[in-house]
């Protein structure tokens, strides 16, 4: 059995992923917009008698390392050196998506070009000419539509063929001009044997033309001059030379224009109503939430608090168990993780109105809105697309940052993230502003988004005036077409969501609620009741903590120190802490927290829990994007203390306006 490994690159939004879900079976996100993978991922498919390990590399323009994730692809083709790299190209975008292709090219590694989107092409009236693109090339060139898996079975032979000829594989050598040749001629007369042997020779010498500072310190002590100090200059003469490829095998007859997507840009995008269009969505799936999400949250609380608690307890005495046990069970598991997945159809609709978003396109128009505003602040509008995705979860949104170019402008986006409001947190929202606003509820979270947006943005023109001081990026950013979501993809992509949602309850949650309630039913002299526990013996010592912002009770102290582990923790331990596992449920929330709580207080308490520090899970991406404990130990504190400040802001002020 043949087994050789396949790396798939290509541009952002060119159909990649979709590819590799294609060939490997998975089931990973595929967005409208540029961005979604920003790691490597891997599969394994079989093809006739071969066995392909095929990686997915993140989505990039070039192998020029100004990005991390263009850091990823280019390391993993160059040292992990794959047998074929297999580049996905977006046939209505032919000139954007070459530059990279000739990059492939140069190399080394053998390439077989995927020609996707052909269909689209088709209906944009372009023409292409593909043994003419395959000559110009001088690489294989397959059309394909990944969409629809059209095209694959060529494409796996012509990937298998080529990895059997990769002895006899010769792609052409791209003319640059005279001075670039000459200068190559030089590098690859002076460069060491063993250099060569790594990499190849003409590959490192175009580098080096370019002013590639990887490359120079591949090639030290050795220096070269190029005899210019532009490094755009290679990147003229890649653009020239592609511009004669496109001229001669390709052709677009009576442009297709598109006047429906013209039209909603028209007013998407407008400068008065973009804004106001935006927030009217994101107020819209809030209500979605609320009014849709909670008529089936009701349903899952009656569950776990009347149907499933009893019939656990008439099991249990029936079967005697200890006393301690059902204690444990009932109040620990069933009151902890129960009242966390109540809030799943809440959780799932907010997944999907934004999976929606992303799909159709709309994220990145939202992102070109808030360029003008993210200006403001010292950054730019591809800032805004990892905030927005940490409406999901922040974890994969400052892992999203790595499509920034600038370093300064990728460090404030990762401090400032955690001030999304992720959808760990939303059930605290979903119980506070239903037990304390009923008929608001909509409005008080949104406020809640409203704010986070805000802090983050006022932190992002505090870092830039202090911390990170520098010019900020030019925001360049490929508008994508408008496309009506795949259901299949959509109900993936939510179903990837909620099962990971699912999971922590099962696993992280499950395990915190049953430590808290040994924490809150013993000391050292063994089981006690819960206010001479270990529990509450560390809230009280927290308390005062709190007392100034309005919820200063051990309850509450020590329910906000165990979010750290995970947010939605905090909604299951109040449940535990107040004694609410065996008791009708959400219903009997409102009078047991309005002896702790006031409506100013609860708002604090939510502001609190908007801005504190992150997540363990948060606070180990910032750890591993930063590789630095400095930053990281510096988003913890920095947060808890933003968090104090707003939250006593909040109590004080309401509290002289309202009493």
């Amino acid at each position: 059995m043949d087994i050789f490994k396949i790396a798939l690159a290509g541009n952002p939004n060119s159909g990649k992923t979709t590819l590799f879900n294609a060939l490997t079976g998975s089931n990973h996100y595929v967005g409208n917009w540029a961005g979604v993978t920003v790691e490597k991922r891997e599969g394994r498919m079989q093809h006739a008698e071969h066995i392909m390990d095929i990686v997915d590399l993140p989505g990039i323009y070039s192998l020029s390392p100004y990005t991390l994730e263009e850091k990823i692809s280019r390391d993993y083709i160059q040292n992990e050196r794959p047998d074929v790299v297999l580049n996905i190209i977006d046939a209505t975008a032919l000139e954007r998506n070459l530059y990279l292709t000739l990059q492939l090219i140069e190399l080394g590694r053998p390439v077989v070009v995927a020609l996707n989107m052909m269909d689209e092409a088709e209906k944009k009236n372009i023409q292409l000419d593909l043994e003419g693109l395959s000559a110009a090339l001088g690489v294989p060139v397959v059309p394909i539509v990944a969409l629809r898996k059209r095209g694959l079975s060529e494409l796996l032979e012509t990937v298998v063929n080529t990895h059997h000829a990769k002895e006899t594989y010769k792609p052409r050598r791209f003319n640059y001009g005279e001075e670039v040749e000459a200068f190559v001629r030089e590098v690859e007369l002076k460069l060491p044997k063993a250099l060569k042997a790594q990499h190849d020779p003409r590959w490192i010498g175009l580098k080096l033309y370019e002013h590639d500072i990887e490359v120079q310190k591949l090639v030290a002590p050795l220096k070269f001059d190029s005899g210019h100090d532009s490094p755009d200059l290679m990147a003229d003469l890649r653009y020239k030379v592609i511009g004669g490829i496109i001229g001669g095998t390709s052709s677009v007859h009576d442009i297709a224009f598109d006047p429906l997507t013209d039209r909603i840009d028209r007013v998407l995008l407008n400068p008065w109503l973009g804004l106001p269009i935006f927030a009217f969505i994101m107020w819209l799936m809030f209500y979605l939430t609320f009014n849709i999400g909670g008529v089936f949250a009701d349903m899952i609380d009656v569950f776990f608090s009347v149907y499933l608690t009893s019939w656990v307890t008439a099991g249990f005495e029936f079967l005697q168990v200890a006393p301690w046990l059902v204690s444990m069970v009932v109040d620990g598991v069933i009151g902890g993780v129960g009242g966390v997945l109540t809030f799943v159809p809440n959780i799932a609709i907010v997944f999907v109105m934004i999976s929606l978003l992303e799909d159709t396109g709309y994220m990145a128009r939202a992102a070109y809105l808030m360029d003008h505003w993210m200006t403001k602040v010292g950054l730019n509008g591809k800032t805004f697309i990892p905030m927005v995705l940490g409406f999901g979860c922040n974890v994969p949104a400052i892992m999203g940052t790595r499509t920034i170019e600038n370093e300064n402008d990728r460090l404030i986006a990762i401090l400032i993230n955690p001030f999304m409001s992720c959808g760990a947190r939303f059930p605290v929202y979903v119980l506070f502003a239903s037990v304390f606003f009923p008929g608001n509820e909509t409005a008080v979270t949104f406020s809640l988004y409203i704010l986070g947006i805000l802090m983050a943005m006022a932190f992002a023109m505090i870092f830039r005036k202090t911390l990170f001081k520098g010019e900020q990026s030019p925001f360049i950013m490929e508008l994508p077409p408008y496309r009506f979501p795949k259901p299949s993809d959509l109900g993936i992509h939510v179903w990837e969501k909620v099962r990971g949602y699912l999971i922590k309850a099962g696993t992280v949650i499950f395990g915190a609620s049953v430590i808290l309630w040994f924490v809150l039913n013993f000391n050292f002299s063994g089981q006690v009741p819960i206010t001479e526990s270990f529990g509450a013996s560390v809230g009280h010592f927290i308390a005062p903590f709190f007392g100034p912002l309005g919820f200063g009770t051990w309850q509450n102290a020590l329910s906000l120190v165990s979010g750290i582990i995970a947010k939605e923790i905090v909604v299951a331990n109040t449940a535990i802490l107040y004694g609410l596992s065996d008791t009708a449920g959400l219903t009997e929330f409102g009078p047991v927290l309005s002896q702790a709580f006031t409506q100013v207080s609860a708002y604090a308490f939510m502001v609190f829990v908007l801005l504190y520090t992150p997540c363990v899970g948060v606070i180990g991406v910032i750890k591993r994007e930063t590789n630095s404990w400095k930053w990281t130990g510096f988003s913890v504190l920095y947060q808890l203390v933003v968090a104090w400040v707003m939250a006593f802001i909040v109590y004080q002020v309401g509290m002289l306006i309202f009493g």
